[in-house]
């Protein structure tokens, strides 16, 4: 009993671990939103596009609200966005999406974490080239006829249409344009009355790496740590 009892511990932990890590980002994006476009989210696509994620993750509404609150203050943190690329091992290309209020730190701690774990932090443009920026949405399929959408979003910026599971196996449809045209799709989808679970940029790679097991377990270490760091908002790897 004890056994089983460390293990439940040890995987309530992680899941509270992994909300923790949710929330903070969605916490930074938020004030990323609200300093760049104002605290009113219907005057402010980005901002409505945070909102939807958190509701996504199950974010409490008292915390979003709080967070836009503290947004608007004139104490609210001054957050850059700096994309870090490097390698893991074997040859996987990474990307680092951070939002920091101390580059130097942010840095010196992807830096370190690269090297750790068998990997090396490289220059701009490094790996940039293997991947494409998208924006991403994830809808609730029920409801939604598929081929009336898709012919709809065509016109709007959709380039890729396909189904999905979320993290709890549930389906989902996903929706790609340009990242370019992302502000034209979320416009077309909400001019539709659908709201989506999740909007995001995403940097889809054009070029996978194949390994075997022992290899990819080498190189999604040096992932999952990158992604504890608090710095770190998400990560984008090659790996198949």
């Amino acid at each position: 009993m004890g056994r089983i009892f460390e293990v439940r511990k040890h995987a309530m932990f992680a899941r509270w671990n992994r909300m923790a890590k949710q929330f903070a980002r969605i916490g930074k994006d938020i004030t990323i939103a609200v300093r760049s476009g104002g605290a009113d989210p219907n005057n402010n696509p980005a901002l409505r596009r945070v909102i939807q994620n958190a509701r996504s993750i199950n974010m409490p509404k008292d915390k979003v609200e709080a967070a836009i609150r503290r947004a608007s203050g004139q104490e609210a943190t001054d957050y850059q966005e700096v994309l870090y690329e490097g390698y893991a091992p074997h040859g996987v290309a990474v990307l680092v999406e951070t939002a920091t209020d101390n580059p130097t730190r942010t840095v010196a701690s992807v830096r370190n974490i690269f090297n750790k774990f068998g990997g090396n932090l490289a220059s701009n443009g490094s790996v940039s080239f293997l991947f494409r920026r998208m924006g991403v949405f994830r809808l609730d399929p029920a409801g939604i006829d598929q081929d009336d959408l898709e012919l709809y979003l065509i016109d709007h910026g959709l380039e890729e249409m396909g189904e999905s599971t979320g993290e709890k196996g549930e389906p989902q449809i996903v929706v790609r344009c340009a990242f370019e045209d992302f502000g034209t799709v979320q416009k077309a989808l909400e001019d539709r009355g659908i709201q989506p679970l999740s909007a995001e940029h995403e940097y889809i790679c054009t070029v996978p790496t194949e390994l075997p097991e022992p290899q990819s377990t080498e190189a999604l270490t040096l992932i999952d740590k990158l992604e504890q760091d608090d710095d770190v908002q998400r990560v984008f790897h090659t790996l198949a």
